[in-house]
């Protein structure tokens, strides 16, 4: 038996909102990908303690301490 445009239409808004209660499928939603340094921080902690000591030893010697 054919659908009346009457029900193809109330058939249409269930299915709009039975998607809506679903969600987006996986495929569309963008997955936020964790940047991962390839320096550890122990190292970064390292090369800051030695340029930053460097310059204030310089900034030292530049004014005579």
């Amino acid at each position: 038996m054919a659908q009346t445009p009457q029900q193809r239409a109330a058939n249409a808004k269930f299915a709009k909102s039975e998607a809506a209660k679903r969600g987006k499928p996986q495929s569309a939603i963008k997955h936020k990908q964790d940047y991962k340094s390839p320096i550890g921080k122990g190292a970064i902690i390292v090369l800051l303690f030695a340029l930053a000591g460097g310059a204030i030893f310089e900034i030292a010697r530049l004014l005579n301490f």
